[in-house]
């Protein structure tokens, strides 16, 4: 057996999902057709694929121990000049990916690794392509507002196509793995999305 790449996310439920990604995609990143739209909570790892059974099991555990909390993204943010990405804030609902992303990385489990930066978490509409096209999604996003309860997270492998693919949905609360999960958070009201131009 050899290694696999995982990731650990949250994914950004529809309409936003599908939203953000098409315009990711219309600013021209190569990428966002092969990333779900979401918040990171464990950067790109490789693991030995022997232990994809440990990692399930600690996932499974993680989620056990989290509950349901609002997330909500408003306006657009930038790591430039540090690194090529501009974002939609995430500004309720940092301090709950902050522990799930501590507990997913624990020293303890199969998934610990040290970050190249501090945790941030935040939803990536462009990366690392043309400095007039990084702009442009700034602006253009940056009256962007969404709001949902997130209830799971989800383990991705990376395809050798460079694809991230679902794995499994852990839901929180000690639910065990969601098989079938049609849009990941499950929002108490119907969800809603604005745009500005």
């Amino acid at each position: 057996m050899g290694t696999v790449t995982l990731g650990v996310s949250i994914a950004v439920p529809e309409p936003y999902g599908s939203l953000l990604q098409q315009r990711r995609a219309g600013f021209g990143d190569p990428a966002a057709h092969g990333i779900p739209t979401h918040v990171t909570l464990l950067p790109p790892t490789e693991v030995d694929e022997a232990r994809l059974p440990e990692v399930r099991a600690h996932l499974e555990r993680v989620a056990a121990g989290a509950r349901a909390f609002p997330m909500r993204l408003s306006g657009t943010g930038t790591f430039r000049p540090l690194s090529p990405v501009v974002f939609v804030q995430v500004v309720a609902g940092t301090s709950s990916c902050s522990w799930l992303q501590e507990r997913v990385r624990d020293a303890e489990g199969p998934l610990v690794r040290e970050l190249q930066f501090p945790y941030h978490p935040h939803v990536t509409v462009a990366h690392g392509i043309a400095e007039e096209a990084m702009d442009r999604a700034y602006g253009e996003l940056s009256g962007f507002e969404a709001e949902w309860t997130v209830c799971s997270f989800a383990l991705y492998e990376q395809g050798a196509d460079s694809v991230w693919r679902k794995l499994r949905t852990y839901e929180f609360g000690g639910g065990g793995p969601v098989k079938t999960v049609p849009a990941q958070g499950c929002p108490v009201d119907e969800p809603t999305a604005t745009t500005t131009p």
